[in-house]
């Protein structure tokens, strides 16, 4: 059965390229070529992944992802932006982008991506149904809510994009196991394309300063120098 993608770009050419490359790996998309009626697909049917261009003409792809994360929607998305600065993927990834291409791209890694993304959202769903002994962990005073993708720090939640809840959930399971960055890149995105090293740097940085009360002296992620990161086996 075709995966079932929402393809948000006002650029029908691009689009229409993108939505033919999509169907060599057994997707089919529906194109929305404006934030509002992305909003409106969005509405009327439910989708395994939502590739969004970050600049439309009326809302934007910021807004869209936004608004799909404050409803509680974990829908897998890909945002495509112009916009090279580390400022706007940043941006993008704090308002729950779960990866980021920047334009041009090509074919070959935009599919990587998304199927890395749907193996992703598959195996957490399967986990969620299949391992319910795990659906809630405990690491001193931080809770992790795997089936509920919620995160508790003495009582507090915790506001996390969804890529940074995936990185805490696998070394919270794990705790004591050193990852290097490419374990990481291949483990919890899905794809170890060299040079992405610096994606695992800045969410382990940025989880950091959400999680630790010092993030100069973390308590929960620890560096391994010259080798890369592991979970504290005592918090």
């Amino acid at each position: 059965m075709a995966r079932q993608v929402l393809l948000v770009e006002d650029d029908r050419e691009i689009a229409e390229l993108v939505k033919l490359h999509l169907c060599d790996i057994h997707c089919a998309a529906d194109i929305a070529g404006s934030g509002q009626e992305a909003l409106a697909r969005l509405a009327q049917r439910r989708y395994d992944l939502m590739i969004l261009d970050l600049m439309l003409p009326d809302v934007d792809g910021l807004t869209i992802c936004q608004r799909l994360r404050a409803s509680g929607d974990y829908l897998p998305i890909l945002m495509l932006t112009a916009k090279s600065s580390e400022l706007d993927r940043v941006l993008g990834l704090e308002l729950g982008a779960d990866d980021y291409l920047v334009k041009p791209f090509s074919f070959p890694e935009l599919l990587a991506r998304v199927k890395a993304l749907l193996r992703r959202a598959e195996a957490l769903s399967n986990l969620a149904g299949a391992v319910p002994d795990e659906a809630r962990i405990t690491r001193g005073p931080l809770v992790i809510e795997a089936s509920k993708r919620r995160v508790f720090l003495a009582d507090r939640e915790l506001t996390l994009t969804a890529k940074e809840f995936d990185l805490l959930l696998h070394f919270a399971r794990q705790p004591g196991r050193v990852f290097s960055r490419s374990q990481l890149l291949d483990q919890v995105w899905g794809y170890g394309h060299e040079g992405y090293e610096h994606t695992v740097n800045s969410h382990i940085n940025r989880l950091r300063a959400k999680l630790e009360p010092n993030p100069a002296e973390p308590r929960y992620l620890l560096t391994v120098w010259g080798v890369g990161y592991k979970f504290a086996e005592s918090c």
